[in-house]
């Protein structure tokens, strides 16, 4: 008969010693092999340490080494996939710190309006949309510019009406802070003559009737997005599945999601993140910032369920102070030059009188993370402000309080941002498409810090970039352009927009990669590339620190790798780029990078 062996006082001792003798095996065995080698490539890292390397293993999702291809070498293995990239730049992987994303993928899907030269072909595009689309079905997005137009005239809905009978309509301009409805619009509304302003916002009227022009300015947009049916779940998803793929074709590999002022606009695009990830098929990773005033609503989601992880994280909330110079309502200090009449909108969140100041603070002493809309330089001073008032009444803590856009800001106002800890978190591409016009609006020497990128970088700000898509192109190549080189779309300053204000493509690709990191808490396993960090990478066509930063638009991405899974592949990249590296876990696009445009 067998004896069972019962444990005893040794067999404690003995099991320490079998499995101290099996990690000395494991040790002496080295560390396992790595999935995925890169070498003969131009590498920057973003690391101070080691600045550049010429290879980089991957393992599972994180990077196993980075240096030279001799040392890299020693972790491949028999399974192990070495790729030569014949000399390729690679970079970590791009983060863009303020976008909308499901608006972007909608606007991919829907129509865009963007490039229309005039108020006519506007008018004929948006026809030619809607003659494809079901009867009584909402035409959103567009985009729509009347600064391209000559003149520069706002449009009316008495001139999309004979082309939209069948449709309402609700286009916003591309600042997303002033829109144009039709007249089957207003009507499903209930907008006339005798609708009043709301706070934060604004009707524009016939002068001679009073009736609503079409044009609504901020929160005077909620009185017609109120009564738009959301989108569903599977509308959502579809919206999502090509930002997704427009978004890896361009090497983003991370996003700070602003998602919308409108509470459940947020939730819904939440929900559709989360609903990606359960798939298996969300490709890049969220930072998704819920509205301000929903801050105890966070706190509560936070509570229930945690903060998440590398993929989705809470944390984050997006307020507004003011709206944009476009449209005549970013809050200055001084009138518009050419509208005289106004210093722009105070936005809705600071009604009534204090709730924003309550807002921030209560959020900041909850640990939250706020993020601001500011553009005009009233707007900035006061949210300054504000954030210095929640810092001295809650007291030292970590809270790297962001302001979003930074555009104009008055001299004096410059050094507070490094001095009180504040990330300005910018949109390079909006510099050189404003330099177009801004300077009618608001005169030239006020003009001298706008987009003053260099003036806060070496007043020691945190500076961090994104595009603001769908408002902006997503490609942070152009961004990386407009920081490096001030050029503005019409071609008309070739030295650079107010040059003085230009910064390196290194500092502007810090922006994009380490100081994103930085700037939504992540620092600590993302935006550079270094072992143990996730491996979120970049192959591009071009060597970005050695081309001329004007040539930079004509690079393109040739491959995007997010935690060690190829998510983007162009279709025929070079001889020696690693065609046939894809690790199999995420299909890549099949599709080239698209050239990148205004």
């Amino acid at each position: 008969m067998r004896v069972p062996i019962r444990p005893s006082f040794c067999s404690t001792p003995l099991r320490l010693l079998i499995g101290f003798t099996a990690a000395l095996v494991a040790s002496c065995a080295g560390p396992p092999p790595a999935d995925l080698v890169l070498i003969n490539a131009r590498i920057w890292t973003g690391w101070e340490e080691k600045p550049e390397a010429e290879a980089l293993a991957i393992r599972g999702e994180r990077i196993a080494a980075v240096g030279s291809e001799s040392e890299v070498r020693r972790l491949a293995g028999p399974e192990t996939r070495v790729e030569d990239l014949g000399g390729r730049r690679v970079v970590p992987g791009f983060t863009d710190c303020h976008t909308h994303f499901l608006d972007g993928g909608r606007l991919l899907l829907g129509v865009d309006l963007k490039d229309s030269r005039s108020e006519k072909e506007m008018t004929e595009r948006l026809g030619q949309y809607t003659s494809r689309v079901p009867a009584g079905r909402w035409i959103q997005g567009g985009n729509w510019d009347h600064e391209n137009w000559t003149p520069a005239r706002l449009p009316t809905a008495a001139a999309i009406d004979p082309v939209t009978p069948d449709h309402p309509v609700f286009i916003d301009r591309y600042d997303g802070h002033m829109a144009l409805a039709n007249s089957l619009a207003l009507s499903l509304a209930g907008l006339t003559a005798d609708t009043p302003d709301p706070p934060g916002g604004h009707v524009d009227r016939d002068p001679r009737t009073g009736e609503p022009t079409g044009i609504l300015r901020d929160a005077a947009k909620e009185l017609v997005k109120k009564v738009i049916p959301g989108p569903s779940e599977e509308e959502q998803d579809e919206a999502l599945s090509a930002a997704l793929a427009h978004a890896s074709s361009l090497g983003v590999t991370s996003i700070h999601d602003m998602s919308s002022e409108t509470a459940g606009v947020y939730w819904r695009d939440l929900a559709a993140f989360r609903r990606a990830r359960r798939r298996g098929e969300l490709s890049l990773r969220v930072y998704a910032c819920a509205p301000l005033p929903e801050w105890r609503r966070l706190l509560d989601e936070i509570a229930a369920g945690g903060r998440g992880d590398d993929w989705i994280h809470l944390g984050g909330l997006k307020g507004f102070m003011d709206g944009s110079v476009g449209s005549t309502t970013a809050y200055f200090f001084e009138p518009y030059l050419d509208s005289p009449g106004t210093r722009g909108l105070l936005s809705s969140d600071l009604f009534p009188e204090g709730a924003m100041q309550e807002r921030i603070t209560g959020a900041d002493a909850a640990g939250l993370q706020v993020n601001v809309h500011a553009i005009g330089d009233a707007a900035n001073a006061m949210l300054l402000g504000m954030f210095a008032e929640a810092a001295r009444r809650n007291g030292p803590r970590p809270r790297r309080p962001r302001v979003e856009h930074v555009q104009h800001l008055r001299p004096a106002d410059v050094p507070r941002f490094g001095r009180e800890g504040v990330i300005a978190s910018m949109q390079p591409y909006h510099a050189i498409d404003d330099g177009r016009w801004v300077e009618k609006r608001i005169g030239p020497e006020r003009c001298r810090t706008t987009y003053a990128f260099r003036s806060l970088l070496d007043s020691g700000a945190r500076l961090v970039f994104g595009s603001d898509w769908s408002v902006a192109p997503l490609d942070p190549l152009w961004g990386l352009y407009a920081a490096a080189t001030r050029r503005t779309l019409d071609d008309r300053n070739p030295g650079g927009w107010i040059p003085e204000q230009k910064i390196t493509v290194a500092e502007a690709l810090a922006a994009y990669t380490r100081d994103a990191a930085y700037a939504e808490f992540m620092e600590d396993r993302k935006g550079i590339l270094r072992p143990g960090y996730l491996a979120d990478l970049v192959v591009l066509s071009g060597d970005l620190l050695s081309i001329p930063p004007e040539e930079i638009p004509r690079a393109r991405v040739e491959r995007t790798i997010v935690g060690g899974r190829t998510v983007y592949l162009r279709a025929d990249p070079p001889a020696g780029a690693g065609a046939a590296g894809s690790t199999g876990a995420a299909a890549a696009t099949g599709e080239d990078s698209p050239a990148p445009k205004p």
